[in-house]
């Protein structure tokens, strides 16, 4: 039998957990507190939910599940591998919610105002930063098609990040109908944007000179390249108003001026935000602002979201607004952890050691008392004390009562 965890997952350790669950806290009690309610949805989706879903990238990270018993059977006789499986793991929460909402939305308040926290898979090759297996916490409004809603997401999210101490991090934001529409005044067919866009999205990794190469060989126009190329290589910082300008119509930028300052009003210079042109995220279920969290702590982004207006709509055949942000919950708490984060406030440990000879029931009461003011722990103590007192303080115990005769003993390591 093998002993380690799956390759891309891991086992968590009490210390490691204890910050998992202050960190989720922390997240839950401030968007709560903003009016956000929470549910939870399964971790299986209909493989037809899955594909049709407009993930991007993510559709070829999909865990699949194998049919069953005689289902299973027929797949396996009809040599089509695409019948082998009619389910798999949700490689996100946002179609889970979709889906969820279609389902319950005569129960739901509208707009809905929703938290989840909850487990995703994908089929990554494991690396610093990427997991197969790994924690989500977002919040989405549905319902809501004015911007305010991505101010109130953008506040939120941030302030969740502060309430835990995370508060070097700067909001990036673009609009990916304004790129879209630049790109197509450049002279790019519109049914290339996608794939211009994908591009366009590497520019801080690759530069002006690899937009050039890629373009070129999708053999995308060469005049269209060439005014792209030129105006990202003119070596000064694209603004908001350079973009706009190039579009058909510049009112399409209106909405994300209006996030950005009211943004900043809010945030009281407590964090940033900053228009990132180039910034389009790979779901291809966004339709118009989307936005990362990126900090210096970490190469990647720490967190994104978007509007995803159509999303709900192919299951309920309407168009119902949403839009979602969700906090990069494994990398903060491994940015915490690298950086000696400690949970503030936080009582101390007592260890309560105890004899055989003594009732345990006397133990615990005496064990009660003590957790007015400490963390408490009851544990019979070792023949020889010793290389359990060395664990206990390992563990993080400073404080050690013993229960003998009657009589409780304290002592403390400072």
């Amino acid at each position: 039998m093998k002993i380690n965890a799956l390759k891309g997952m891991k086992d968590i350790l009490p210390d490691e957990q204890k910050l998992r669950d202050y960190v989720q806290g922390k997240i839950l009690e401030t968007y709560r507190a903003n009016g956000f309610e929470r549910i939870s949805t399964p971790m299986l989706e209909d493989s037809e939910n899955l594909d049709k879903s407009d993930g991007g990238d993510n559709l070829n990270l999909i865990f699949k599940v194998l049919k069953r018993g005689e289902k299973l059977d027929a797949a396996l006789l009809s040599n089509d591998s695409k019948e082998l499986s009619d389910m798999g793991l949700r490689y996100d929460l946002t179609l889970p919610l979709s889906r969820f909402y279609a389902a319950n939305k005569n129960e739901l308040q509208f707009p809905f105002k929703v938290i989840q926290t909850d487990r995703v898979f994908r089929a990554e090759r494991p690396q610093k930063g990427r997991s197969r297996e790994f924690v989500q916490c977002d919040i989405d409004i549905l319902g809501d098609k004015s911007p305010n809603a991505e101010v109130e997401l953008i506040d939120v999210t941030s302030r969740a990040l502060l309430n835990i101490g995370f508060d070097d991090f700067v909001i990036n934001i673009n609009d990916r109908r304004i790129l879209r529409s630049m790109l197509e005044n450049m002279g790019f067919p519109f049914e290339t944007l996608d794939s211009v866009c994908i591009t366009f999205d590497k520019l801080d990794k690759i530069g002006a000179e690899g937009i050039e190469k890629e373009l070129n060989e999708k053999q995308l126009p060469s005049d269209a390249v060439k005014t792209l190329v030129s105006f990202i290589s003119n070596g000064k910082e694209i603004t908001l108003e350079d973009v706009s300008s190039r579009c058909a119509d510049v009112s399409i930028a209106d909405d994300l001026k209006y996030i950005i300052k009211t943004v900043e009003t809010v945030a009281e210079k407590k964090y940033k935000i900053a228009y990132c042109p180039n910034l389009v995220r790979g779901q291809g279920y966004y339709t118009g602002v989307v936005f990362e969290i990126g900090s210096p702590k970490f190469a990647g982004a720490v967190g994104g979201g978007g509007r995803y207006d159509n999303m709900i709509g192919k299951f309920l055949g309407q168009q119902i607004p949403a839009v979602g942000f969700s906090i990069g919950f494994e990398r903060i708490c491994s940015i915490l952890i690298d950086s000696g984060f400690k949970i503030p406030d936080e009582r101390e440990k007592c260890a309560l050691l105890y004899e055989n000879s003594v009732p345990f029931a006397d133990v615990m009461k005496e064990a009660e008392k003590l957790r007015k003011s400490y963390i408490v722990s009851i544990i019979r103590k070792a023949k020889k004390p010793g290389p359990q007192f060395d664990m206990l303080e390992k563990q993080g115990y400073k404080i050690f009562a013993q229960f003998k005769e009657g009589k409780l003993f304290i002592n403390k390591n400072d």
